[in-house]
């Protein structure tokens, strides 16, 4: 037989370091983000909004790095919880338009602790933490 089955070690998956540090600094967050009842996509999704206060459905997705499918439960809950609205663009009637409420901006008061929070959680000297997000953005770069 004599294949070499190396490749299918999951000590030489780089994936597999990503998953689990991806997985394990989402669990952080949550003890953060429970007193602000969000989950870390409704989180996300909020930071993109906060930071445009009005964005399409699509320009969103392409952020985030994720599908109508998975949004669209997503800002369903944020609508009800009364963050942002969704409405049909005038111009094209395709495209959803997503905006920030006034409870939605006074959320943002609330969420600025989360970061400070969380940088506790992830000892890298800052050097080491800029490397690891280049890397990362380049990684993301060559997916599209």
């Amino acid at each position: 037989m004599g294949e070499n089955f190396e490749s299918l070690k999951l000590c030489n998956q780089l994936c597999f370091p990503l998953y689990a540090c991806s997985k394990e600094i989402v669990k952080r967050y949550k003890p953060f983000l429970d007193p602000i009842d969000l989950t870390y996509t409704q989180y996300i999704t909020m930071m993109v909004v906060w930071e445009e206060k009005e964005i399409t459905v699509k320009e969103l997705g392409e952020k985030l790095f994720l599908d109508s499918g998975t949004l669209t439960p997503v800002l369903k809950k944020l609508e009800q919880k009364g963050f942002v609205t969704r409405n049909r663009s005038k111009d094209d009637e395709r495209n959803l338009i997503i905006n920030l409420t006034d409870e939605g901006e006074k959320l943002r008061e609330k969420a600025l602790s989360v970061p400070e929070n969380m940088g506790g959680c992830i000892c890298l000297k800052p050097d080491e933490a800029k490397t690891l997000y280049d890397l990362l953005y380049k990684i993301l770069g060559q997916m599209e």
